[in-house]
C-alpha cells in the first residue's frame, strides 16, 4: 500500500492508504473530517469540496494518493486558518471565518448539505478576486450545486463576506 503524508488543517497526517482509496473517503472515515459532505460521487455537486493547495478542489473524484506532499484545508479548519479568528485556551474555536459568519447571517443556506463546499469554493473565489460582482460570484460557485435556496442569499452571503474581508474584519 502507498503511504501518504498530507497537512491537513495544519496538522501533518502519514498513512497507508489503498491506492484506490478516494480522498473524501479518507477525510471522512479515517481521519473524521465529517464536515466534507458526500452528494454525487462524480464531481457534479460540489458538496466535497476543499481546499488543496489554496485551490478548491472536489474530493469525490480525487484520490488519496493524489494529496500526498499536498496542503489541505477543511470546513472544520477554515475558521482556525483566518486571522481573525481567536482560539480561547483548550483549543475551543469561538470565531468563524467570515463566510461562514456571512452564510449564516444573509441565510445564504436552508438544508446545508452544500454549504461546507460552497463555503471552501468561495474561499477560492475571493482569493483570486476579493471584490467580485454578482454575475462573477455565480461564475465562481458554477461547479457546487444548492437545491434549496436558489442561490440569491448565497451570492448575498458571498459578497457580504467579501466586504467584511476587504475592511479587514
Amino acid at each position: 500500500m502507498p503511504t501518504i503524508s498530507v497537512k491537513i488543517d495544519g496538522t501533518t497526517y502519514r498513512d497507508d492508504v489503498e491506492a484506490r482509496l478516494l480522498f473524501v473517503h479518507y477525510l471522512r472515515d479515517r481521519l473524521g473530517l465529517t464536515g466534507t459532505n458526500i452528494g454525487c460521487d462524480t464531481s457534479n455537486c460540489g458538496a466535497c469540496t476543499v481546499l488543496v493547495d489554496g485551490h478548491s478542489a472536489k474530493s469525490c473524484t480525487m484520490l488519496a494518493v493524489q494529496a500526498d506532499g499536498c496542503e489541505v484545508q477543511t470546513i472544520e479548519g477554515l475558521a482556525r486558518g483566518w486571522a481573525g479568528a481567536s482560539e480561547p485556551e483548550g483549543g475551543q474555536q469561538d470565531g468563524w471565518h467570515p463566510l461562514q459568519t456571512a452564510f449564516h447571517t444573509e441565510h445564504g443556506l436552508q438544508c446545508g448539505y452544500c454549504t461546507p463546499g460552497m463555503i471552501m469554493a468561495s474561499v477560492d473565489l475571493l482569493a483570486d478576486n476579493p471584490d467580485p460582482s454578482e454575475d462573477e460570484i455565480r461564475h465562481g460557485l458554477e461547479g457546487n450545486l444548492c437545491r434549496c435556496t436558489g442561490y440569491h442569499n448565497i451570492v448575498k452571503a458571498v459578497h457580504a463576506a467579501a466586504t467584511q474581508m476587504k475592511a479587514g474584519a
